[in-house]
């Protein structure tokens, strides 16, 4: 499996059966000792994301995504810290700009609003 230390893979792909939506999983299992080096690893991750979309390469690995709205999703293992959360902010605009929508879960449990 992989994770959001091979940046040029997508870790995971299918369809929410609850909203209809496309989901692309990154999984991220690492702790934040290393907040710099996370926060690289982390937009890396989210670039070969948006790559995938914007040179429409997802529809030939997964042709289901030609009728759906995309998202992706990060699965955090340990919850992100304050700058953290500042990052996943600006990414969020940034993807939707290019037609994605960003959300993130901590252990499998969204954060509460």
């Amino acid at each position: 499996m992989s994770t959001i230390e091979d940046a040029d893979k997508i870790d995971a792909i299918g369809i929410d059966k609850n909203t209809g939506m496309v989901i692309l999983k990154i999984f991220d299992h690492l702790d934040w000792s290393n907040e710099s080096k996370h926060l690289y690893l982390l937009q890396e991750k989210l670039n070969g994301y948006i790559r995938f979309f914007e040179s429409k390469e997802i529809y030939k690995a997964y042709p289901a995504a030609k009728s759906h709205e995309i998202a992706v999703s990060i699965d955090f293992a340990i919850a992100p810290p304050a700058n953290a959360l500042t990052f996943i902010d600006t990414a969020r605009k940034i993807m939707q700009e290019a037609g994605l929508t960003l959300s993130f879960t901590v252990d499998g449990i969204e954060p509460e609003a």
